[in-house]
Protein backbone atom coordinates (compact mmCIF):
# COMPACT_ATOMS: atom_id res chain seq x y z
CA UNK A 1 0.00 0.00 0.00
CA UNK A 2 3.29 2.29 0.96
CA UNK A 3 5.04 1.51 -2.66
CA UNK A 4 1.32 2.49 -4.27
CA UNK A 5 0.61 5.76 -2.77
CA UNK A 6 4.55 6.56 -3.54
CA UNK A 7 3.89 6.11 -6.36
CA UNK A 8 0.54 7.53 -7.13
CA UNK A 9 2.35 11.16 -5.46
CA UNK A 10 5.08 10.88 -8.24
CA UNK A 11 2.77 10.39 -10.96
CA UNK A 12 1.31 13.62 -9.88
CA UNK A 13 3.58 15.55 -9.07
CA UNK A 14 4.83 14.18 -12.76
CA UNK A 15 1.82 15.37 -14.26
CA UNK A 16 2.15 18.56 -12.52
CA UNK A 17 5.59 19.51 -13.53
CA UNK A 18 4.10 18.18 -17.19
CA UNK A 19 1.19 20.74 -16.95
CA UNK A 20 3.03 23.47 -15.98
CA UNK A 21 5.76 22.64 -18.37
CA UNK A 22 2.99 23.04 -21.01
CA UNK A 23 1.58 25.95 -19.62
CA UNK A 24 5.13 27.84 -21.16
CA UNK A 25 4.61 26.35 -24.60
CA UNK A 26 0.72 27.12 -24.55
CA UNK A 27 0.90 30.64 -23.68
CA UNK A 28 3.82 31.42 -26.33
CA UNK A 29 1.37 29.85 -28.56
CA UNK A 30 -1.54 31.70 -27.98
CA UNK A 31 0.90 35.41 -28.05
CA UNK A 32 2.15 34.40 -31.64
CA UNK A 33 -1.34 33.33 -32.76
CA UNK A 34 -3.69 35.75 -30.70
CA UNK A 35 -2.34 38.09 -27.75
CA UNK A 36 0.22 39.50 -29.98
CA UNK A 37 -2.07 41.06 -32.36
CA UNK A 38 -4.19 41.78 -29.66
CA UNK A 39 -1.54 43.93 -27.74
CA UNK A 40 -0.66 45.37 -30.77
CA UNK A 41 -4.95 46.35 -31.73
CA UNK A 42 -4.46 48.05 -27.74
CA UNK A 43 -1.60 49.78 -27.89
CA UNK A 44 -2.17 51.15 -31.40
CA UNK A 45 -5.76 52.12 -29.86
CA UNK A 46 -4.88 53.94 -26.02
CA UNK A 47 -7.69 55.79 -24.59
CA UNK A 48 -7.84 58.58 -21.72
CA UNK A 49 -8.74 57.84 -18.08
CA UNK A 50 -12.34 57.51 -17.58
CA UNK A 51 -13.01 57.62 -21.32
CA UNK A 52 -12.08 54.06 -22.18
CA UNK A 53 -15.23 53.31 -23.81
CA UNK A 54 -13.75 50.97 -27.25
CA UNK A 55 -10.61 49.52 -24.84
CA UNK A 56 -13.41 48.18 -22.01
CA UNK A 57 -15.50 47.34 -24.62
CA UNK A 58 -12.92 45.48 -26.53
CA UNK A 59 -11.59 43.52 -23.43
CA UNK A 60 -15.37 42.67 -22.48
CA UNK A 61 -15.93 40.71 -25.84
CA UNK A 62 -11.96 39.03 -25.35
CA UNK A 63 -12.58 37.35 -21.21
CA UNK A 64 -16.50 37.11 -22.60
CA UNK A 65 -15.13 34.47 -25.42
CA UNK A 66 -12.98 32.92 -23.15
CA UNK A 67 -16.15 31.89 -20.95
CA UNK A 68 -16.19 34.26 -18.46
CA UNK A 69 -19.44 36.21 -17.29
CA UNK A 70 -18.54 39.72 -17.77
CA UNK A 71 -20.32 43.37 -16.84
CA UNK A 72 -19.27 46.29 -18.37
CA UNK A 73 -19.84 50.22 -16.87
CA UNK A 74 -18.37 49.20 -13.37
CA UNK A 75 -17.03 52.65 -12.11
CA UNK A 76 -18.43 53.95 -15.69
CA UNK A 77 -16.07 52.24 -18.03
CA UNK A 78 -14.79 49.68 -15.74
CA UNK A 79 -14.83 45.71 -16.31
CA UNK A 80 -15.56 43.07 -13.80
CA UNK A 81 -15.37 39.28 -15.41
CA UNK A 82 -16.38 36.07 -13.06
CA UNK A 83 -15.51 32.36 -13.51
CA UNK A 84 -17.35 30.37 -11.08
CA UNK A 85 -15.60 26.78 -10.95
CA UNK A 86 -17.04 25.34 -7.38
CA UNK A 87 -16.39 25.61 -3.76
CA UNK A 88 -12.97 27.56 -2.83
CA UNK A 89 -11.89 30.90 -1.74
CA UNK A 90 -12.91 34.43 -4.33
CA UNK A 91 -9.64 35.82 -6.10
CA UNK A 92 -9.41 39.17 -7.89
CA UNK A 93 -6.95 39.64 -10.67
CA UNK A 94 -6.54 43.33 -11.52
CA UNK A 95 -5.45 45.22 -15.60
CA UNK A 96 -5.64 49.04 -15.85
CA UNK A 97 -6.37 50.04 -19.34
CA UNK A 98 -5.96 53.66 -19.57
CA UNK A 99 -3.48 55.73 -21.95
CA UNK A 100 -1.66 58.83 -21.07
CA UNK A 101 -1.98 62.48 -23.10
CA UNK A 102 1.40 61.91 -24.89
CA UNK A 103 2.66 62.08 -28.70
CA UNK A 104 4.08 58.50 -29.62
CA UNK A 105 7.53 58.82 -30.42
CA UNK A 106 8.89 55.73 -29.78
CA UNK A 107 9.41 54.45 -33.78
CA UNK A 108 7.28 51.35 -33.47
CA UNK A 109 5.94 49.90 -36.60
CA UNK A 110 2.73 49.98 -34.77
CA UNK A 111 2.90 52.95 -32.82
CA UNK A 112 0.04 54.98 -31.59
CA UNK A 113 -1.11 57.71 -33.96
CA UNK A 114 -4.46 58.22 -31.92
CA UNK A 115 -5.53 61.43 -30.90
CA UNK A 116 -8.86 61.78 -28.27
CA UNK A 117 -10.71 64.91 -26.60
CA UNK A 118 -9.52 65.16 -22.94
CA UNK A 119 -11.71 65.67 -19.95
CA UNK A 120 -11.91 69.52 -20.73
CA UNK A 121 -12.96 69.30 -24.77
CA UNK A 122 -9.31 69.67 -25.89
CA UNK A 123 -8.01 67.12 -29.01
CA UNK A 124 -4.78 65.53 -27.36
CA UNK A 125 -2.23 62.84 -28.95
CA UNK A 126 -2.90 59.94 -26.53
CA UNK A 127 -0.39 57.00 -25.73
CA UNK A 128 0.20 53.94 -23.97
CA UNK A 129 3.30 55.37 -22.24
CA UNK A 130 3.13 53.29 -19.12
CA UNK A 131 2.54 49.75 -20.58
CA UNK A 132 -0.89 49.32 -19.71
CA UNK A 133 -1.51 47.79 -23.08
CA UNK A 134 0.82 44.54 -21.19
CA UNK A 135 -1.74 44.55 -18.47
CA UNK A 136 -4.86 44.51 -20.10
CA UNK A 137 -3.75 41.85 -23.24
CA UNK A 138 -2.19 39.48 -20.22
CA UNK A 139 -5.20 39.71 -18.68
CA UNK A 140 -6.66 37.85 -21.59
CA UNK A 141 -4.32 35.37 -21.89
CA UNK A 142 -4.10 34.75 -18.09
CA UNK A 143 -8.24 34.02 -18.55
CA UNK A 144 -7.90 31.82 -21.75
CA UNK A 145 -5.91 30.07 -19.51
CA UNK A 146 -7.56 29.73 -16.51
CA UNK A 147 -10.28 28.66 -18.14
CA UNK A 148 -8.35 26.23 -19.70
CA UNK A 149 -6.97 24.74 -16.43
CA UNK A 150 -10.89 24.77 -14.98
CA UNK A 151 -9.95 20.80 -13.56
CA UNK A 152 -6.66 22.18 -11.64
CA UNK A 153 -8.41 24.75 -9.47
CA UNK A 154 -11.29 25.56 -7.28
CA UNK A 155 -13.20 28.67 -6.16
CA UNK A 156 -14.17 32.03 -8.20
CA UNK A 157 -12.12 34.29 -10.15
CA UNK A 158 -12.49 37.71 -10.68
CA UNK A 159 -10.76 39.60 -12.93
CA UNK A 160 -11.11 43.42 -13.40
CA UNK A 161 -10.38 45.80 -16.20
CA UNK A 162 -9.79 49.24 -13.98
CA UNK A 163 -10.13 52.64 -15.74
CA UNK A 164 -8.31 55.90 -14.92
CA UNK A 165 -5.22 54.53 -12.50
CA UNK A 166 -3.13 57.71 -14.36
CA UNK A 167 -5.50 60.17 -12.53
CA UNK A 168 -5.35 57.68 -9.65
CA UNK A 169 -9.21 57.44 -9.41
CA UNK A 170 -10.23 54.47 -11.08
CA UNK A 171 -10.00 51.81 -8.22
CA UNK A 172 -11.81 54.66 -6.24
CA UNK A 173 -14.23 55.00 -8.93
CA UNK A 174 -15.18 50.72 -8.89
CA UNK A 175 -15.47 50.95 -5.14
CA UNK A 176 -17.69 53.09 -4.69
CA UNK A 177 -20.20 51.73 -7.50
CA UNK A 178 -20.46 48.72 -4.97
CA UNK A 179 -17.86 46.17 -6.73
CA UNK A 180 -17.33 44.03 -3.75
CA UNK A 181 -21.30 44.15 -2.82
CA UNK A 182 -22.30 43.39 -6.12
CA UNK A 183 -19.85 40.56 -6.75
CA UNK A 184 -18.31 39.68 -3.48
CA UNK A 185 -15.23 40.50 -1.44
CA UNK A 186 -11.68 38.54 -2.59
CA UNK A 187 -9.90 36.97 0.09
CA UNK A 188 -7.13 37.58 -2.16
CA UNK A 189 -5.82 40.04 -4.53
CA UNK A 190 -3.10 40.29 -7.17
CA UNK A 191 -1.57 43.08 -10.15
CA UNK A 192 1.35 43.62 -11.72
CA UNK A 193 2.73 46.41 -13.35
CA UNK A 194 5.59 45.87 -16.53
CA UNK A 195 8.38 47.87 -15.92
CA UNK A 196 11.40 49.62 -17.93
CA UNK A 197 13.80 48.99 -15.43
CA UNK A 198 13.85 45.21 -15.64
CA UNK A 199 14.86 42.95 -17.82
CA UNK A 200 12.07 42.02 -20.25
CA UNK A 201 9.95 39.03 -18.69
CA UNK A 202 12.10 39.14 -15.33
CA UNK A 203 9.95 38.82 -11.93
CA UNK A 204 10.26 41.31 -8.80
CA UNK A 205 8.05 41.15 -5.81
CA UNK A 206 8.80 43.27 -2.63
CA UNK A 207 8.06 42.02 0.81
CA UNK A 208 6.64 45.29 1.88
CA UNK A 209 5.96 48.46 -0.40
CA UNK A 210 6.19 48.41 -4.37
CA UNK A 211 4.02 51.92 -4.56
CA UNK A 212 4.23 55.15 -2.06
CA UNK A 213 1.55 56.82 -0.89
CA UNK A 214 0.75 60.47 -2.30
CA UNK A 215 -1.32 63.23 -0.98
CA UNK A 216 -1.50 66.57 -3.70
CA UNK A 217 -1.67 69.31 -1.98
CA UNK A 218 -2.35 72.96 -2.64
CA UNK A 219 -0.98 76.32 -0.61
CA UNK A 220 -2.23 79.63 -1.41
CA UNK A 221 0.19 82.11 -0.17
CA UNK A 222 -1.88 85.55 0.51
CA UNK A 223 0.79 88.56 -0.40
CA UNK A 224 -0.37 92.50 -0.12
CA UNK A 225 -0.30 94.13 -4.14
CA UNK A 226 1.73 96.89 -4.96
CA UNK A 227 3.56 98.24 -7.50
CA UNK A 228 7.07 96.44 -8.22
CA UNK A 229 9.16 99.65 -8.36
CA UNK A 230 7.67 100.46 -4.29
CA UNK A 231 7.84 97.20 -2.83
CA UNK A 232 8.29 98.09 0.89
CA UNK A 233 4.14 99.16 -0.05
CA UNK A 234 3.05 95.29 -0.05
CA UNK A 235 3.71 92.10 0.67
CA UNK A 236 5.42 90.11 -1.87
CA UNK A 237 3.68 86.36 -2.57
CA UNK A 238 6.59 85.67 -4.92
CA UNK A 239 9.41 86.18 -2.06
CA UNK A 240 7.39 84.45 0.39
CA UNK A 241 6.57 81.51 -1.74
CA UNK A 242 9.97 81.27 -2.65
CA UNK A 243 11.39 80.65 0.84
CA UNK A 244 8.46 77.83 1.56
CA UNK A 245 9.69 76.36 -1.31
CA UNK A 246 13.32 76.09 -0.43
CA UNK A 247 12.39 76.05 3.59
CA UNK A 248 10.22 72.54 2.73
CA UNK A 249 13.16 70.63 1.18
CA UNK A 250 14.87 70.81 4.93
CA UNK A 251 11.75 68.62 6.14
CA UNK A 252 12.56 65.17 4.25
CA UNK A 253 16.36 65.94 4.50
CA UNK A 254 16.23 67.61 8.73
CA UNK A 255 12.93 66.35 10.11
CA UNK A 256 12.86 62.68 8.71
CA UNK A 257 14.57 59.63 9.28
CA UNK A 258 17.27 59.30 6.37
CA UNK A 259 16.44 55.75 5.47
CA UNK A 260 12.65 56.35 5.69
CA UNK A 261 10.90 57.15 2.50
CA UNK A 262 9.31 60.35 1.99
CA UNK A 263 9.69 63.14 -1.01
CA UNK A 264 8.30 66.70 -1.20
CA UNK A 265 8.34 67.90 -4.79
CA UNK A 266 6.64 71.02 -5.48
CA UNK A 267 5.58 70.90 -9.21
CA UNK A 268 3.67 74.31 -9.57
CA UNK A 269 4.45 78.04 -8.62
CA UNK A 270 2.30 80.55 -10.09
CA UNK A 271 1.79 84.55 -8.86
CA UNK A 272 1.28 87.57 -10.44
CA UNK A 273 0.49 88.67 -14.36
CA UNK A 274 2.90 91.25 -15.23
CA UNK A 275 6.67 92.32 -14.99
CA UNK A 276 6.15 95.03 -12.67
CA UNK A 277 3.08 93.98 -10.66
CA UNK A 278 3.53 93.08 -7.00
CA UNK A 279 0.19 90.45 -6.77
CA UNK A 280 -2.00 89.43 -4.14
CA UNK A 281 -1.06 85.62 -4.08
CA UNK A 282 0.89 82.94 -4.98
CA UNK A 283 -0.25 79.43 -6.00
CA UNK A 284 2.25 76.25 -5.20
CA UNK A 285 1.19 72.73 -6.11
CA UNK A 286 2.52 69.92 -4.12
CA UNK A 287 3.18 66.08 -4.09
CA UNK A 288 3.68 64.37 -1.17
CA UNK A 289 4.98 60.91 -0.89
CA UNK A 290 4.93 58.04 1.75
CA UNK A 291 5.52 54.49 2.95
CA UNK A 292 3.21 54.68 5.96
CA UNK A 293 0.55 56.55 7.94
CA UNK A 294 2.58 57.68 10.50
CA UNK A 295 5.51 59.46 8.20
CA UNK A 296 2.58 60.83 5.81
CA UNK A 297 0.74 62.58 8.95
CA UNK A 298 3.94 64.03 9.94
CA UNK A 299 4.90 65.72 6.71
CA UNK A 300 1.37 66.92 5.97
CA UNK A 301 2.05 68.78 9.68
CA UNK A 302 5.45 69.92 8.97
CA UNK A 303 4.65 71.48 5.48
CA UNK A 304 1.85 73.36 7.13
CA UNK A 305 4.09 74.24 10.13
CA UNK A 306 6.58 75.72 7.79
CA UNK A 307 3.69 77.93 5.30
CA UNK A 308 2.49 79.70 7.91
CA UNK A 309 5.19 80.25 10.35
CA UNK A 310 7.29 81.72 6.91
CA UNK A 311 4.14 83.91 6.40
CA UNK A 312 4.64 85.05 9.86
CA UNK A 313 8.26 86.03 9.84
CA UNK A 314 6.85 87.98 6.98
CA UNK A 315 4.83 90.22 8.25
CA UNK A 316 1.59 88.93 7.14
CA UNK A 317 -1.53 89.64 9.56
CA UNK A 318 -2.94 86.99 11.76
CA UNK A 319 -6.16 86.76 8.92
CA UNK A 320 -3.96 86.62 5.54
CA UNK A 321 -1.14 83.58 6.52
CA UNK A 322 -1.00 80.85 4.01
CA UNK A 323 -3.22 78.05 3.85
CA UNK A 324 -1.98 74.10 2.97
CA UNK A 325 -5.06 72.55 1.22
CA UNK A 326 -5.09 68.73 0.33
CA UNK A 327 -6.34 68.65 -3.38
CA UNK A 328 -7.71 65.32 -3.63
CA UNK A 329 -8.22 62.43 -1.01
CA UNK A 330 -5.06 60.52 -0.14
CA UNK A 331 -3.66 57.65 -2.01
CA UNK A 332 -2.35 55.38 0.79
CA UNK A 333 1.02 53.29 0.18
CA UNK A 334 0.85 49.92 -2.33
CA UNK A 335 1.89 47.39 0.39
CA UNK A 336 1.93 44.01 -0.16
CA UNK A 337 1.19 40.99 2.21
CA UNK A 338 4.10 39.13 3.37
CA UNK A 339 3.16 35.93 3.81
CA UNK A 340 1.11 35.73 0.59
CA UNK A 341 4.26 37.61 -1.08
CA UNK A 342 6.78 35.08 0.83
CA UNK A 343 4.22 32.04 -0.46
CA UNK A 344 3.76 33.58 -4.45
CA UNK A 345 7.59 33.93 -4.67
CA UNK A 346 8.26 30.11 -3.24
CA UNK A 347 5.60 29.03 -5.69
CA UNK A 348 7.24 31.04 -8.75
CA UNK A 349 10.73 30.10 -7.83
CA UNK A 350 9.98 26.29 -7.36
CA UNK A 351 7.58 26.31 -11.06
CA UNK A 352 9.77 28.67 -12.82
CA UNK A 353 13.18 28.59 -11.84
CA UNK A 354 15.74 31.00 -9.78
CA UNK A 355 16.36 32.58 -12.97
CA UNK A 356 12.94 34.22 -13.01
CA UNK A 357 13.94 37.05 -10.61
CA UNK A 358 15.66 39.90 -11.60
CA UNK A 359 18.92 40.09 -9.64
CA UNK A 360 19.69 43.06 -7.36
CA UNK A 361 16.59 45.21 -8.38
CA UNK A 362 16.61 48.05 -6.21
CA UNK A 363 13.25 50.58 -5.73
CA UNK A 364 14.78 53.71 -6.26
CA UNK A 365 11.49 56.33 -6.95
CA UNK A 366 8.43 56.51 -5.02
CA UNK A 367 5.57 55.96 -7.60
CA UNK A 368 2.18 56.12 -6.51
CA UNK A 369 -0.88 53.86 -7.47
CA UNK A 370 -4.20 53.28 -6.82
CA UNK A 371 -5.11 49.48 -6.21
CA UNK A 372 -4.95 49.99 -2.54
CA UNK A 373 -8.37 51.63 -2.67
CA UNK A 374 -9.28 47.90 -3.33
CA UNK A 375 -7.13 46.10 -0.66
CA UNK A 376 -6.76 48.60 2.11
CA UNK A 377 -10.11 49.75 3.82
CA UNK A 378 -11.60 46.47 3.94
CA UNK A 379 -8.35 44.83 4.38
CA UNK A 380 -7.59 42.56 1.63
CA UNK A 381 -4.50 40.00 1.32
CA UNK A 382 -2.77 41.35 -1.50
CA UNK A 383 0.30 40.84 -3.69
CA UNK A 384 1.32 43.63 -6.38
CA UNK A 385 4.53 42.37 -8.39
CA UNK A 386 6.49 43.28 -11.73
CA UNK A 387 7.74 42.42 -15.15
CA UNK A 388 9.92 43.22 -17.12
CA UNK A 389 10.02 45.00 -20.16
CA UNK A 390 13.12 45.93 -21.54
CA UNK A 391 15.69 43.70 -23.56
CA UNK A 392 18.56 42.81 -22.20
CA UNK A 393 20.10 44.84 -25.15
CA UNK A 394 18.81 48.44 -24.82
CA UNK A 395 20.34 47.77 -21.34
CA UNK A 396 23.87 46.68 -23.00
CA UNK A 397 23.35 49.55 -25.17
CA UNK A 398 22.46 52.22 -22.29
CA UNK A 399 25.76 50.58 -20.61
CA UNK A 400 27.80 51.11 -23.39
CA UNK A 401 27.28 55.00 -23.66
CA UNK A 402 24.49 54.47 -26.07
CA UNK A 403 20.40 55.21 -26.12
CA UNK A 404 19.07 55.52 -22.85
CA UNK A 405 16.24 53.10 -22.04
CA UNK A 406 13.08 55.41 -21.45
CA UNK A 407 11.27 55.51 -19.06
CA UNK A 408 7.37 55.46 -17.83
CA UNK A 409 5.37 58.53 -19.39
CA UNK A 410 7.99 59.54 -22.06
CA UNK A 411 7.02 59.70 -25.70
CA UNK A 412 9.83 56.94 -26.37
CA UNK A 413 8.71 54.65 -24.26
CA UNK A 414 8.50 51.54 -25.62
CA UNK A 415 8.00 47.69 -24.44
CA UNK A 416 9.52 44.19 -25.84
CA UNK A 417 5.74 42.56 -25.80
CA UNK A 418 6.51 39.50 -26.29
CA UNK A 419 8.40 38.18 -22.93
CA UNK A 420 6.35 40.82 -20.80
CA UNK A 421 2.99 39.82 -21.60
CA UNK A 422 4.12 35.83 -21.83
CA UNK A 423 5.52 36.21 -18.31
CA UNK A 424 2.93 37.91 -16.78
CA UNK A 425 0.01 35.46 -18.02
CA UNK A 426 2.69 32.51 -16.53
CA UNK A 427 3.23 34.37 -13.30
CA UNK A 428 -0.33 35.08 -12.77
CA UNK A 429 -1.46 31.72 -14.23
CA UNK A 430 0.94 29.86 -11.66
CA UNK A 431 -0.05 32.29 -8.94
CA UNK A 432 -3.85 31.20 -9.32
CA UNK A 433 -3.17 28.05 -9.38
CA UNK A 434 -1.73 28.42 -5.76
CA UNK A 435 -4.68 30.58 -4.07
CA UNK A 436 -6.85 28.34 -6.03
CA UNK A 437 -5.80 24.86 -5.83
CA UNK A 438 -8.18 21.87 -4.40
Amino acid sequence: MKHFASALLLTLASTASYALENLSQDITKDYQSKLGPLFEHFHRNPELSHLEFKTSKRLAKELRAAGFEVTEGIGKTGVVAIMKNGKGPLVMMRADMDGLPVKEKSGLKYASTNTQKDWDGNLVPVMHACGHDVHITSLVGTARQMAKHKKEWSGTLMLIGQPAEERVGGAKSMMQDGIWKRFGQPDYAMAFHVSSEIEAGKLVAVEGSPYSGVDTLDIIVPGIGAHGASPHRGKDPVVIGSQIVMALQTIVSREIAPKEPSVITVGSFHSGSKHNIISDQAKLQVTVRNDNLETRNYLIKAIERVAVNIGRAAGLPEDRLPKVIIADEPTPPTVNDIPMTQRLKTVWQKEMGEDAFAKGYKRLGMGAEDFPFFTTDPYIPSVYFAVGGTSKEDFATEKAGGAAVPSHHSPLFKITPEPAVTKGVEATVIALLELLKK
